[in-house]
């Protein structure tokens, strides 16, 4: 690695950039020919870093939802001796207990990006239904729950994350839940913000008068009005989850092996980066890869939800 040279690693971040660029132009423009309407006016428009970030995220998909077809080797199969090098074999080498590394990073995309979105899904799900709740009785309810709230938020999540684990139990049920009852404290903050400032509306309240109920309000008035900051939201909630998930594995409380999951596959092969072998970065790439495809995603739908224009 050192041999490479300060120069190498400019040109080879360059041309990564250069490379990208023409990637979301491309898929952009593909985009724009198969689409029509007010989507292919909005796609069209879509800067090259959303573009970029949608290609990406449609490649980590494709590659969870078809990893058993497209890994060479199975997930758990060991099949060579510890540590490999790179070879036609084994395009990534093999692993610490001589598992194929590049089979074990198509797993983990299923395994860790799955489990997240189910994550993310739950915590949604349950954080916005208790703060649209809480915003539309307020009183002593709002007050409650937002209090209880609140002492969850003042726990850092990380610890308070590896203290139900040490508690409850690190199988895949038992970390979807915990975080997601973590993340739905966020969630709630912001159903609730987005919320408050509906429902003083005339339209609320004449809806109200009408004798809507509680349920026709929230998901024919309320809900269209604040779908646009939930959806960013999802977005950067869902990247914490995945962030948190690789962190609690990599600290050996997330996902448990043979699972293959990239927190845990960065922590198995660590000893690696001693030799100069960049083979343990890779896991980590992937999840910051993906963490900026969904920002540049996210950050493309704010602009789009602000009414801002060039």
């Amino acid at each position: 690695m050192d041999a490479f040279g300060p120069l190498g690693w400019l040109l080879l971040i360059a041309g990564f950039v250069a490379g990208a660029a023409a990637a979301g132009w491309l898929f952009r423009a593909g985009l724009v020919l198969v689409t029509r309407g007010e989507l292919r006016r909005s796609l069209r428009g879509a800067p090259l870093t959303a573009s970029f970030g949608m290609l990406v995220i449609l490649i980590y998909l494709f590659v969870a939802v078809f990893a058993p077809l497209l890994a060479p080797y199975g997930e758990r199969a060991v099949v060579g001796a510890q540590f490999l090098p790179w070879s036609e074999a084994h395009w990534l080498g093999t692993d610490n207990l001589g598992r194929d590394m590049a089979s074990r990073m198509i797993y983990g995309a299923r395994n860790t990006v799955g489990i997240a979105l189910a994550t993310t899904l739950l915590a949604f799900l349950l954080g916005t239904a208790l703060g649209l709740l809480a915003a539309i009785l307020g009183g002593w309810i709002d007050q409650g729950m937002s209090r209880i709230v609140d002492v969850f938020m003042a726990i850092p999540s990380l610890i308070f994350a590896l203290l139900l684990l040490t508690i409850f139990g690190t199988s895949i049920v038992t970390l979807i839940l915990v975080i997601a009852v973590i993340d739905a404290t966020r969630v709630y903050r912001i159903a609730r913000s987005v919320a408050q400032g509906i429902v003083v509306m005339d339209f609320i309240e004449a809806a109200r008068l009408r004798g809507e109920g509680m349920v026709r309000l929230v998901f024919r008035e309320i809900l269209p009005n604040a779908m646009a900051p939930l959806v960013a939201e999802f977005g950067l909630r869902f990247c914490f989850v995945f962030l948190a998930i690789s962190a609690l594995s990599f600290l050996g409380l997330g996902i448990q092996p043979p699972t293959a999951d990239w927190g845990s596959m960065v922590r198995e092969n660590a000893t690696l980066i001693t030799f100069g072998d960049i083979t343990p970065l890779l896991p980590a790439g992937a999840i910051a890869l993906l963490t900026v495809a969904i920002n540049f995603v996210v950050d493309w739908q704010l602009y789009r939800a602000s009414g801002l224009k060039d």
